[in-house]
């Protein structure tokens, strides 16, 4: 269960986490009675992100041009989803922007601290300076700076971000939460600190420990993406896969208890990805880059009971998903953020591409986008295979684009 911002900056505030003044509006008139002086920003409130760049998030002068804005924003969907509740908070200049988030990690059964000196809505330069730290023992603040040290902050920004770090741990391990994220923690011209978005993700299995939360989120309890097994109407016999949902959008299929939601274009190269940002950064570099997308597909790992063999499951279902179809040329695999991953993810494309010898699938070339030191390994592990194992990101798009024409 994914909170709204302004829920999730409810639960900041309470554990002290700076958070800039704000009032939940309900209606246009409301912002007649606004308490907090102008300029301000309206947000949509909504669970899909891009909310900025599909026009969910505006700046406003006045009450007047306030209320304006939000009788658009409130009538605008953000990927399908309209706003029930906007957001009107205090505008904040920052001459920084950072990226913070705690996370359980399905692999090592661990919180991972997650940090990148570049936050905001460009996802994609977030995760290419994304740095981890395994919370392999006991918390300490040690965990903290040892994150600060690795994103390369400096001076008296180590302890002030430390700390909210440190916050945000908390409040992961009290609340049973999946993700704790800010993004992005503002800094200002003068070294202040300011969690100016945010994101939390409720494990369900908790929830009967946590009634607090139940009642923040009243109404606004959905689990859209999980699908339950009567509403299955049809399984393809040869596959894992889902090819019929009476709640499915025509181009869209779901896999079973996975949580993966699988979008159809009309290109010729398959993206599958982990994050929801992540998979639309690397649509759009496809994109610009004048390649066509086949489809696009966010592979949601899930929580601390998954296990190695159902991530074997899954990458299975998923890739069999992204290539399934003839005008499959290529098939675009970028994966990041995860820790311990890699052995696996590597030893599942082996995997998979071996099965496909006895498919008449061997014409499609996939691109494995792997960072660091795993390239050379792999690339010894999946030689023979219609496999290249390349480690930039706009290198790999390159290369998906000009294998695809």
């Amino acid at each position: 269960m994914d909170l709204l911002e302004y829920q999730a900056k409810a639960l900041f505030s309470g554990m002290g986490i700076p958070v800039l003044p704000s009032q939940r509006i309900d209606y246009p008139k409301d912002l007649k009675k606004l308490k907090i002086p102008y300029p301000v920003v309206l947000k949509s409130q909504v669970h899909a992100g891009e909310r900025s760049s599909l026009g969910g998030i505006k700046f406003v002068e006045n009450t007047i041009d306030a209320v304006a804005a939000a009788q658009a924003i409130f009538n605008l969907p953000i990927k399908d989803e309209y706003p029930e509740v906007l957001l009107a908070e205090a505008k904040y200049n920052a001459n920084q922007e950072l990226y913070l988030a705690v996370v359980l990690d399905p692999i090592v059964r661990r919180p991972v601290l997650l940090g990148s000196a570049q936050g905001g809505i460009d996802t994609e330069a977030a995760m290419t300076r994304m740095q981890q730290v395994v919370v392999n023992q006991q918390f300490s603040p040690f965990y903290a700076r040892r994150l600060m040290v690795k994103i390369g902050l400096e001076g008296k920004l180590i302890e002030l971000v430390s700390h909210i770090v440190e916050k945000m741990y908390q409040l992961f391990i009290e609340k049973d939460l999946d993700l704790v994220e800010i993004n992005p923690l503002g800094v200002s011209p003068t070294g202040e600190v300011m969690a100016l978005d945010g994101k939390v993700s409720v494990n369900d299995r908790a929830l009967g420990r946590h009634l607090e939360l139940v009642n923040l989120v009243g109404k606004n309890i959905t689990n859209n993406d999980e699908i339950q097994e009567k509403q299955v109407s049809q399984i393809d016999k040869n596959s894992l896969l889902i090819t019929n949902n009476s709640n499915a959008a025509a181009n869209e299929k779901i896999i079973p208890d996975y949580q993966l939601k699988f979008t159809e274009l009309q290109g010729n190269i398959g993206i599958l990805c982990n994050g929801e940002g992540l998979t639309m950064a690397t649509v759009d570099l496809v994109m610009e880059a004048n390649g066509n997308p086949a489809n696009f597909l966010n592979i949601k790992l899930g929580d601390y009971l998954e296990i190695k063999d159902s991530l074997r499951i899954k990458m299975f279902a998923a890739l069999d998903l992204v290539s399934q179809k003839e005008n499959v040329k290529v098939v675009l695999v970028n994966f990041l953020g995860i820790v311990q991953t890699s052995d696996e993810l590597i030893t599942i494309v082996y995997e998979y591409l071996n099965n496909l010898k006895t498919m008449d699938k061997s014409n499609i070339i996939f691109i494995l986008r792997l960072l660091g030191g795993e390239v050379s390994r792999a690339r010894e592990r999946l030689s023979g295979l219609p496999v290249e194992v390349i480690e930039n990101l706009e290198d790999a798009v390159t290369k998906a684009v000009s294998l695809a024409k």
